[in-house]
């Protein structure tokens, strides 16, 4: 007797409001339309975001929606909502932090990646990311005058690059047996100065090391790496049975863009062995540069490096450049070959889920491709000495000042000051006013800058690197900042 069974199966009804190709097409042609618009514009909108906790999650449903919204509806709910909550990165009128660049070539670029959606782990599953990738980091080595006989990778971000660096270094010194049984006896030591980025910290913790055994090293007077007392330390600590496994260098760091000098430490690194890891991630990006050269003074000596297109190349959020001397090494910590992942073109490519953390993989090269191209190397350079040399013209109009003073000389496009007026010499009451300063630039919606404290001065930071800032805007910035300061307040500042 034949069954007929009936068709469970639920029958998909497409909503009128989702998406179809031709709706799509009409709403990314408004979209883009808009976006076009807040770039030309984003100038006039507060550069940091002036709501206040809770603000934007209050705005929002308790509950996602059961049926289909309009994306008319969603958008003009972006626009409302979520917009205010921005802080405008992209804004001219950002001087906070470090900058998290973008460009137009590097906008088309990131939705030309959103569309074709590929997930570039191996070569074989896009050999296109995969050679364009190689390409690419070729580009940057000729560009920055790296050492031709390293090999390059994009990882997402600078933190993730350390961490990969810290890993391979400690594969490489317990000939890969650690990855296979642990460690027995922690005895490995790592080096960096007081000054460098927090990343070291939280690798250190990552790869198992414990930040017991990471050394903070004194600095000079320029906020630089005192050799003499990395090398004591280093010579302490075999004394003491331990293992010297890594250094880290800051070419500039977070707080005043101090460049640590490569060859001296370098040349400990050699005597002893130690694998050395230079930390560029938003200055490197002068080393297309000639004049700027001599920052890798010795970077022969070094074994990996690190910097961030997507802080001062242009290229948006993430992309992060990372050379390596000894590929072998890089690979032999992080290949896994999984029967599912065995291909017929393996040893004839990259495969570059084998060069860090991550097995999924966004197609970066393709921005960082666009932006060479759409720039040219002159063009990338032209817009670096351009925001030099506004520096430059900033830290006179401080000197000039009666009230104001630059606590560290310029690096690159950072400048590094404080309201100090002549009847002023508390150093309690300074730190509070310039506190007081930049929490009420800040507030205004103007501008946004951000600071730090070193050997107990509260400073400004003001890195002018943003895509299009021009004169126009730190003249601006400094007409605010001084005359922000005629309405602080000075009640019970001494309290």
């Amino acid at each position: 007797m034949l069954l007929i069974i009936e068709n469970k199966l639920p029958k998909f009804n497409k909503k009128m409001n989702q998406l179809t190709n031709q709706t799509f097409r009409k709403a990314a042609h408004e979209l883009v339309d808009w976006m076009a618009d807040f770039l030309e514009n984003v100038e006039n909108l507060p550069t940091k975001s002036q709501v206040k906790p809770k603000d934007i999650y209050n705005q929002l449903p308790e509950m996602p929606p059961q049926e289909s919204e309009a994306m008319a509806t969603v958008f003009e709910d972006f626009k409302s909502i979520i917009l205010p909550g921005i802080t405008h990165w992209q804004s001219p009128n950002f001087f906070a932090y470090f900058p998290a660049n973008s460009s137009y070539p590097s906008v088309l670029a990131e939705m030309l990646m959103s569309t074709l959606g590929a997930q570039c782990m191996i070569w074989e599953t896009s050999p296109a990311a995969a050679e364009l990738e190689e390409k690419v980091m070729n580009w940057l080595k000729e560009m920055m005058n790296l050492p031709r006989n390293w090999e390059g990778v994009i990882q997402d971000t600078a933190s993730t690059a350390t961490l990969c660096a810290l890993l391979t270094a400690r594969e490489k010194a317990s000939q890969f047996q650690i990855n296979e049984t642990g460690f027995e006896a922690q005895k490995y030591r790592i080096y960096c100065s007081s000054q460098c980025h927090s990343s070291i910290d939280k690798a250190v913790k990552i790869a198992g090391f414990g930040v017991e055994n990471l050394v903070k090293v004194a600095v000079n007077d320029d906020l630089t790496i005192n050799a003499k007392a990395l090398e004591i330390a280093v010579e302490s600590d075999i004394k003491n049975g331990f293992h010297p496994l890594f250094v880290m260098l800051a070419l500039g760091t977070t707080s005043t863009i101090a460049l640590d000098a490569v060859r001296p430490v370098g040349e400990i690194c050699e005597k002893h062995q130690i694998w050395l890891h230079l930390d560029a991630a938003y200055a490197g990006s002068a080393l297309i540069l000639p004049e700027y050269q001599d920052m890798i003074d010795g970077i022969e000596m070094a074994d990996s490096f690190v910097f961030n297109p997507h802080k001062w190349l242009f290229t948006n959020f993430d992309c992060t450049a990372y050379f390596v001397k000894d590929v072998d090494a890089l690979l032999n910590t992080f290949t896994i070959l999984p029967e599912y992942l065995k291909t017929q073109t393996r040893g004839q490519v990259n495969d570059y889920r084998d060069w860090g953390v991550p097995l999924g993989r966004r197609f970066r090269a393709l921005k960082l491709w666009f932006v060479i191209r759409n720039f040219g190397v002159k063009g990338l350079q032209e817009k670096l000495r351009f925001h030099i040399e506004l520096a430059k013209k900033l830290e006179t109009e401080i000197e000039l000042h009666n009230d104001f003073e630059n606590v560290f000389p310029r690096s690159l496009n950072g400048v590094f000051f404080r309201y100090k007026p002549e009847k002023i010499t508390d150093l309690k009451i300074l730190n509070q006013l310039n506190e007081q300063l930049l929490n009420r630039l800040n507030q205004s919606g103007e501008l946004y800058l951000s600071h730090t404290k070193i050997n107990g001065i509260y400073l400004i930071r003001m890195i002018i690197a943003q895509t299009n800032v021009e004169q126009r805007h730190i003249d601006k910035a400094w007409a605010e900042i001084c005359q922000a300061v005629i309405y602080l307040d000075t009640t019970d500042l001494s309290k």
